[in-house]
């Protein structure tokens, strides 16, 4: 069947087509009409997923927006919202709502959760526009102005649970910190007076510079030690010296004093000897010479014991230093030693101090930051436009299922016309003809009109009028 087949059935069955029109037409339209009517009121929210804590002040980042609303939706429909909108508008003090239950469940189970469940089948939350941070929240109801009254009541149960949701938790945090607090507060006084008993019992307060200042001390207490044993070598060396020949030794030989009683001793021995040849020996020259030459001797004798007793002292007095010394300096290298020691354990005694302290003071900061969140009562969510009583019903929607009848029945009409035809086949044109006789039309009678001539005399008008094949 081709287009110009169809039209032709189509203007055949016409009288189908308009009666199928007109019948679905009416049943919808009376349908409609019947229906009862339902009115949707819409409060818009304002969720501010993302921004600035008003606690901490922080700037903060929110999740992704589809998780987000998804989240809150999940919210608003829970049943615990809903119980809220019951028990805000007192639907369940209603004598009327109270005869609704009876008549619907008989009595059975609880009026307020019943309420609870109805108004969560009748809310619709969704985004007003994607990745938009605006949500509406409609509800259906017979009556526009407890439609708009439940959206809203809805909206307020909704902000509250958010604030809930995040106080309540706040709370328990602020409870559980305010517990620790204390115990973190025993633990810092504790490591605080164990670090205090510490430096009095040892008498240090700043262990390393004390440090620094004994080893300083030993250092020079080495040095000083190095030094005299290098003295004491020397000193043991002239008195080596001394001992083996007094005449020889440096010490004795460079003595100026030594030297100019020999030069004195060489001349009075001289001038005695020249005396003995002249003179007696009894003779007051000669005994005065020789009284000379005697106490020269005797003074050089002297002078060259206290000298070799000088080296032997030096010496002595150089040991007695070195020895000194030695003992001082392993007594500061214990002493250093002790020191390390006392200042590694107050280095330890230091951090634990300092570690309870910083957990100390972290866990005020929380406890002050949970304090305030606890105490916050407000929400960052806001209505940005209360529900109003809808002045005409959402449904049923009359223009939208007028056109709906309208294009089925035509639909439906012109489907029966076709199966009608199909059941009842009639030749409507040359095309019928050649399709069912199978032979070439020659040529085509048209009543009351004159004949139209085609090319090579063939016609394509129906022979409806002339002849009936069906």
């Amino acid at each position: 069947m081709n287009f110009s087949q169809f039209l032709l059935v189509l203007r055949a069955r016409y009288l189908i087509i308009v009666v199928t029109l007109v019948a679905v037409v009416a049943i919808t339209m009376t349908i409609a009409l019947l229906l009862p009517k339902s009115y949707k009121a819409t409060t818009s929210l304002l969720l501010n997923y993302k921004g600035q804590d008003p606690v901490t002040g922080l700037t903060t980042s929110g999740p992704l927006m589809a998780a987000y609303m998804a989240t809150q939706i999940d919210i608003i429909t829970n049943e615990n919202v809903a119980l809220q909108v019951v028990d805000k508008l007192k639907l369940a003090d209603s004598p009327v709502v109270q005869a609704q239950y009876l008549e619907a469940t008989g009595g059975a189970g609880n009026i307020r959760n019943w309420l609870g469940s109805l108004l969560q089948r009748g809310i619709l939350p969704e985004p007003s526009a994607l990745n938009s941070g605006v949500l509406d929240l409609s509800f259906k109801g017979a009556d526009p102005q407890f439609a708009s009254v439940v959206a809203n009541a809805f909206a307020e149960a909704y902000i509250q649970t958010s604030i809930r949701l995040r106080v309540e938790p706040a709370k328990q945090s602020s409870v559980y910190f305010d517990k620790q607090i204390k115990l973190l507060r025993d633990e810092f006084e504790a490591a605080q007076n164990k670090l205090s008993t510490y430096q009095k019992a040892n008498n240090i307060d700043n262990a390393d510079g004390r440090l620094d200042v004994e080893s300083a001390r030993l250092n020079e207490l080495s040095s000083q030690l190095v030094a005299a044993q290098g003295m004491t070598m020397e000193a043991n060396s002239r008195q080596q010296q001394t001992l083996k020949n007094v005449e020889t030794a440096p010490d004795i030989f460079n003595n100026s004093l030594i030297a100019g009683l020999k030069s004195s001793l060489l001349a009075a021995e001289a001038k005695l000897a020249d005396l003995s040849e002249r003179l007696g020996v009894n003779h007051p020259q000669y005994q005065a010479a020789l009284s000379e030459v005697q106490k020269l001797r005797s003074n050089l004798n002297e002078q060259t014991a206290a000298a070799s007793s000088a080296i032997a002292g030096s010496a002595r007095i150089q040991q007695q230093r070195s020895a000194e010394l030695r003992a001082a300096l392993a007594a500061q290298r214990v002493k250093v030693v002790q020191l390390n020691g006392l200042r590694d354990q107050l280095k330890v005694l230091t951090n634990e101090a300092a570690a309870a302290q910083r957990a100390y003071e972290a866990a005020s900061l929380r406890l002050t930051q949970t304090s305030l969140e606890a105490g916050f009562g407000q929400s960052d969510i806001s209505i940005l436009n209360p529900a109003k009583p809808p002045l005409a019903p959402s449904s049923p929607r009359v223009p939208l299922m007028a056109a709906l009848s309208v294009f089925l029945g035509l639909m439906l009409g012109i489907g029966l016309g076709v199966i009608a035809e199909i059941i009842d086949r009639k030749v409507r044109s040359t095309t019928d003809l050649t399709e069912i006789l199978g032979i070439p039309v020659m040529g085509e009678m048209v009543v009351g009109k004159k004949p139209r001539h085609r090319r090579l005399g063939f016609g394509r008008r129906s022979l409806r009028h002339t002849m009936n094949l069906g």
